[in-house]
């Protein structure tokens, strides 16, 4: 068994709202009066919007600036990719260790022996 279909349902609900369109549309109502405010409102939101664009397009061209032209060479990046600043770190870093080994020296007193089981005298608090 078929069923049945709902074209004719869906004709009438079509009818309908063209003919309320059209009413609408040829009514010789005036339109409705807007109010003053609304007028501000798009201003106020237009507004907000221009001052996003605005702040948005000078945070994205200070970003571009600060990156230089495509082929410039940036310094950081040389001193990283050549070694050869490194090796001289390297060497001025074992040049000062060896120079603070050679100041560096251990004093004796000969003539104080170890004594573990002599008591330090204490000052006696009166």
């Amino acid at each position: 068994m078929l069923a049945p279909s709902n074209t004719t349902a869906l004709e009438l609900l079509l009818s309908k709202l063209l003919q309320g369109y059209l009413e609408r549309g040829n009514s010789s109502a005036p339109a409705p009066v807007r109010a003053v405010g609304s007028s501000l409102e798009i201003l106020y939101v237009l507004l907000m919007l221009g001052l996003f664009g605005f702040f948005t397009v000078g945070v994205l061209v200070t970003n571009l600036r600060s990156r230089g032209p495509a082929g410039a060479p940036d310094p950081f990046d040389t001193y990283i990719a050549s070694d050869l600043w490194s090796r001289k770190d390297r060497e001025l870093l074992q040049a000062k260790v060896l120079e603070s080994y050679k100041l560096c020296c251990v004093l004796e007193n000969r003539l104080a022996p170890e004594r573990p089981a002599a008591q330090i005298p204490e000052e006696k608090r009166s």
